[in-house]
């Protein structure tokens, strides 16, 4: 082993995990050297310019509710170094096929009143899942282990592990309350038929009735750029244009943190992984991709229900079957007529997104994992269902493929954005079977991404909870010591 080493540890890929897991060793007072493959930081946090000159787009994430609720990100002060969140007035809203539409509140009470008679069902459904966020966050967003709140753990668990569809059915009466909570379940990218989709319905119901569900003023690029400034004020270093293909592209260092996928790490360093822990990688499922389309209007979106405008994010699909059927299709390899369509309508609250008077849409379908289908006209005549003239006032669009998503972010394997399935075969042993599953066999090399617990998402918990892994070794004599 060297005697010298050029820095305590380099984390190779700036996405949420990989900034994460450069500021948590930064904060213990490691020299960290943090290293990104593209010009600019941010990996699935990139903003720019796809349509026309001043339309603002979000390539990936668009909408932060655990930007602000994670554990780690409660902790850090990134207002101070340029970050600010705008809240639209409903989290999210359902349109309806009857021309009505279904709200996502801020509010426990208002969404149940606009519930019907489900609503005593649904504020006896929340209301304790809510109370208990604070014990769920630390349990649910991380690797498995023992848990400190056993009781509300296995509170949730009894409801997180089912279908949507089958608990949505099992508690409520009325479309609008199935409608709601298949949209909500549908950000699993799974089939709505299979456990554990509910947990995903449920979190994101919680998260909206704690924080809200966010936007980043001035696009998601603004979340990187203030942890890699707070980074920078820690003494991290940040190099861009800088690929890395194999380990000895790297200089010296004491511990490695990837934020990258299997796939990768088993082309940079496959020489050097046992056999047996390179057949896991091997066979590490990746998940439905994402088809996406940016548009750039001329005016707001017109939808039939007009109060849509006041949400930040727009489930566009319909009843709870006809959503359980597009993304049941998806899994099995086909492609719906009738995609559910993910929409975010960021610049319906921050004008700095478009120039006055125009509008940014961001929007996508899931398709399956690789596909070469062109989803565009089905995403539009969807958006024209629910909001008749839509086409009418398109000046612009940004088509992006899976291939397309994956040149942009290798970590996104054939289109998918959440760095492989999350199944309960995937869901805390990814992305293999291993006691502390961010540690590799090689002594100091780990992962940091999304294909480790506790999955995909702007949280940041998949590197912070690397970053520990690594400082906790370091402090038991399990490899070169980081300080």
């Amino acid at each position: 082993m060297p005697s010298h080493y050029a820095y305590d540890a380099i984390v190779v890929g700036s996405g949420p995990n990989g900034l994460a897991a450069a500021i948590t060793l930064a904060q213990a007072g490691y020299s960290v050297l943090l290293r990104e493959a593209k010009s600019t930081i941010g990996g699935g946090m990139r903003s720019a310019e796809l349509t026309l000159p001043g339309f603002i787009h979000d390539i990936c994430s668009a909408i932060h509710p655990l930007g602000i609720a994670s554990p780690f990100f409660k902790t850090l002060p990134l207002e101070e170094y340029g970050l600010s969140w705008i809240h639209p007035t409903y989290p999210a809203a359902q349109p309806l096929p009857d021309g009505s539409a279904v709200f996502l509140h801020k509010s426990i009470e208002q969404t149940a009143d606009g519930l019907g008679r489900d609503r005593k069902v649904y504020l006896s459904l929340m209301k304790p899942l809510v109370e208990d966020w604070p014990k769920l966050s630390r349990e649910f967003l991380g690797p498995l282990r023992f848990p400190r709140s056993p009781f509300v753990m296995a509170r949730f668990g009894v409801l997180a592990l089912q279908s949507v569809d089958m608990l949505a059915r099992l508690f409520f009466r009325e479309e609008r309350a199935q409608a709601l909570f298949a949209g909500l379940g549908a950000h699993s990218i799974m089939s709505l038929y299979r456990v554990p989709s509910a947990a995903f319905g449920l979190m994101l119901g919680i998260l909206a009735h704690v924080v809200g569900w966010p936007m980043p003023k001035g696009g998601s690029q603004n979340v990187a750029n203030a942890m890699s400034v707070y980074l920078k004020s820690l003494g991290g270093e940040i190099v861009t244009d800088g690929p890395v293909n194999r380990l000895d592209d790297l200089p010296s260092a004491r511990a490695i943190l990837f934020d990258i996928t299997p796939a990768q790490l088993i082309t940079i360093a496959g020489d050097r992984l046992p056999t047996g822990y390179k057949r896991q990688l091997i066979h590490y499922r990746y998940g439905p991709a994402v088809f996406k389309v940016d548009f750039a209007l001329d005016g707001p979106i017109p939808w039939t229900a007009q109060e849509c405008v006041g949400a930040g994010t727009i489930h566009v699909g319909g009843t709870l079957l006809e959503i359980a059927e597009s993304e049941h299709q998806i899994w099995k390899g086909k492609h719906p007529e009738k995609p559910f369509v993910m929409v975010a309508q960021q610049s319906l609250f921050d004008v700095s997104r478009a120039p006055d008077g125009k509008h940014t849409v961001w929007s996508y379908c899931h398709v399956p994992n690789s596909s070469t289908v062109d989803m565009t006209e089905k995403i539009e005549q969807q958006l024209e269902r629910f909001a008749p003239g839509f086409r009418d006032r398109i000046i612009a669009r940004n088509v992006t493929s899976p291939a397309e998503l994956q040149r942009y972010n290798p970590n996104y394997i054939g289109g998918d954005i959440n760095g492989g399935v999350q199944d309960l075969l995937q869901l805390f042993t990814r992305p293999a079977l291993r006691l502390v599953p961010y540690s590799t066999p090689i002594r100091n090399v780990y992962l940091c991404s999304s294909s480790t617990p506790p999955g995909g998402g702007v949280h940041g918990m998949c590197g912070w909870f690397a970053a520990r892994a690594a400082i906790r070794d370091s402090l038991h004599g399990k490899m070169p010591s980081l300080k």
